[in-house]
């Protein structure tokens, strides 16, 4: 279990302030996570110490950054478990991993009259990219539907994936209704089938221990700012078999084995995707973010953050003015809870909640298609993380009354 004294969340400085002159309650974790001081300072100390490009040096500097940058991959192969480093790609977000798919391996093997198949709960990240494949290919793009409960229906599934599908893509945990998908299953069913399944895990990864090899994702992409790393640095698993295979996705230097004047040759992997100069510090930095979950361990976030949703979703379901987007049973649900006051626009509902100190989301929260499938055009969105308390959703629930109260009658606690 996660103590929450006072040294936990000291490592986490901006939560100590005061917005609207009320107590900061952060619940927008699913959009981006806040940093620990461990890795705001790997920052710094990268920057004022061992500044310098990676591979390219043989000074002192630039071995040290070099080190430094690889000993980050090689714990992200370990976090998820990878067979090895070679198939760790860092990128710059999970957005920039699903399209470098799209564009080499998609564009290899999808061919008109092909099928790509993805769930109707994709965020955009995780739809356009196939979507602008298909257009392009005049292949079909198909999408499994979702079952009464709002979880992924296997049997839709398993009636839309054919020996014409190519590429399964779908998301480890919905930005929105707070469901974990079946990547095993849906791995077993792709395959027998020839396809591929792509693992989005940006939901996933910062909040539930993740092992490639068993869930036999053929590739999974993930984000650092989501689990508590930098801006700008993402991590796309591939199984090295399909990486050999696919052809670089940007071209320049650091990429190259040996350029002709005519013809060029590519660097091994990992390389051969890492065009330029990378993202040192912010991989240096996600390391950082990696040693700090390890160090709490990953079951142990899972944990907590169900808790909250065990204290927290019942309360929301029970409140008539409430409508919950998702299962109802906090069994079913991750840490996102997507509602919305009834009566009320979810706008107005999130700025209210900030008028009370209460930091959520409110839009449609890149999942456009899920929305029309709801039946809504957006929603408000609490997401919790392994610094929230409580204390927290009791805030949220006290906030939420306080705003109804508000747009009811007009009333509003004095200040």
């Amino acid at each position: 279990m996660i103590n929450h004294n006072i040294d936990l969340r000291a490592d986490f400085p901006i939560l100590t302030q005061q917005v609207n002159n009320e107590p900061l309650v952060y619940l927008d974790n699913a959009a981006t996570s806040q940093r620990p001081t461990t890795v705001t300072d790997s920052l710094l100390r990268f920057y004022q110490t061992d500044n310098a490009n990676v591979h390219r040096g043989v000074h002192t500097l630039a071995e040290r950054a070099t080190n430094q940058y690889e000993t980050a991959r090689r714990k992200v192969q370990q976090f998820i478990h990878a067979a090895e480093t070679s198939e760790i790609i860092f990128t710059k977000g999970t957005t920039d991993g699903l399209n470098l798919i799209a564009s080499t391996y998609g564009e290899q093997v999808v061919q008109a009259g092909d099928e790509i198949v993805i769930s109707i709960m994709e965020h955009h990240s995780n739809l356009i990219p196939w979507q602008q494949l298909a257009l392009r290919k005049r292949a079909t793009l198909k999408y499994v539907g979702l079952t009464a409960e709002g979880e992924l229906d296997l049997e839709d599934a398993a009636t839309k994936i054919t020996d014409k599908t190519k590429i399964v893509a779908v998301a480890h945990a919905s930005n929105v209704l707070g469901v974990v998908n079946p990547l095993a299953k849906l791995a077993q069913l792709a395959h027998q089938h020839g396809a591929v399944l792509v693992g989005d895990g940006a939901q996933a990864a910062p909040h539930m221990a993740v092992d490639v090899q068993a869930l036999d994702v053929d590739f999974y992409a993930f984000s650092g700012h989501k689990m508590m790393g930098p801006t700008g640095i993402g991590v796309l698993y591939g199984k090295r078999r399909w990486l050999e295979q696919m052809p670089p996705y940007q071209f320049g230097g650091e990429m190259i084995d040996f350029v002709h004047q005519q013809s060029s040759t590519w660097a091994q992997l990992p390389y051969k995707f890492e065009a330029g100069t990378q993202n040192i510090a912010g991989a240096i930095g996600l390391g950082s973010a990696i040693d700090y979950l390890s160090e709490i361990g990953m079951s142990q976030v899972t944990e907590h953050e169900q808790r909250l949703v065990n204290y927290l979703l019942p309360k929301l379901v029970a409140n008539p003015d409430i409508e919950i987007y998702g299962p109802h049973n906090p069994q079913q649900h991750t840490g996102v809870i997507a509602f919305n006051l009834k009566g009320l626009h979810p706008h107005d509902v999130a700025t209210a909640l900030d008028m009370e100190g209460v930091a959520v989301r409110a839009g449609h929260h890149c999942a456009q298609p899920l929305m029309a499938y709801l039946g809504v055009v957006a929603t408000a969105r609490a997401s919790f993380y392994l610094y929230n308390t409580q204390q927290d959703a009791d805030r949220l629930i006290a906030a939420l009354a306080e705003t109804k109260e508000f747009f009811s009658h007009g009333v509003i606690k004095s200040k």
